[in-house]
């Protein structure tokens, strides 16, 4: 199965060149401000057209409206798989989905760290394959970069449901400087205990459409 996974477009989605896959997937930030639905319908237009059998899509920080009004924003979607702490089987292959993140200025599905953000990660299921997150783990593909002094931000919580369950594949963006490295496998990915990582973020942390999105061959676990 070949999954284009890519997120953090922040309104700049017809930049982004859509090859054939079997599943598109996209990990949130499709919003720039998040404060107006006319940043969602654009996205959709676009989403629409792709001819993907399989799209699935989850919200992220700056898609402010989908916290607050999503039956809205989702009526601009056509066949689209929305996940926000829930899950779906395509193939055999067993996807979860979740936009929240740790505490992070005052934008859209923010929890606090610790016991908060933990009650959603406790939700994932052991079975799981491909993993969608809006945020990294901590220490993976999660350094902010000159512009926040290169700190670490990922959540600790999560590393640790992620090191329990073992997917075959966890995508995420949400910290644009982390498409930027990796360990080997290619650039924005690692590779830890059986579980591929790829940080997705197609802007830049000038929220320039330079970073590369991901074509991912995924196999059910085990």
């Amino acid at each position: 199965m070949k999954l284009f996974a890519l997120s953090d477009t922040h309104g700049l989605h017809r930049f982004v060149k859509v090859p054939d896959a079997d599943i598109l997937v996209f990990a949130g930030d499709l919003m720039n401000t998040g404060y107006h639905y006319s940043e969602a319908k654009s996205f959709a237009d676009w989403w629409n057209e792709l001819p993907h059998r399989y799209k699935i899509l989850i919200a992220g920080n700056h898609d402010r409206q989908f916290e607050s009004n999503k039956r809205i924003c989702l009526d601009y979607f056509k066949d689209t798989i929305y996940l926000e702490d829930s899950g779906v089987t395509i193939g055999g292959v067993h996807f979860w989905g979740s936009p929240y993140q740790p505490e992070f200025f005052n934008w859209a599905f923010n929890r606090r760290r610790g016991s908060d953000i933990k009650t959603h990660w406790d939700k994932i299921p052991l079975d799981t394959d491909v993993l969608i997150t809006h945020g990294p783990p901590a220490g993976i593909l999660d350094n902010t970069g000159d512009a926040w002094k290169s700190e670490r931000v990922g959540c600790a919580d999560l590393l640790e449901r992620v090191r329990l369950v073992k997917p075959s594949v966890h995508i995420f963006g949400h910290i644009h400087y982390g498409n930027l490295f990796g360990n080997g496998i290619e650039r924005g990915a690692e590779e830890l205990a059986r579980t591929e990582f790829h940080n997705v973020s197609i802007c830049s942390e000038s929220y320039e459409p330079v970073n590369q999105p991901r074509l991912i061959d995924v196999n059910k676990k085990g």
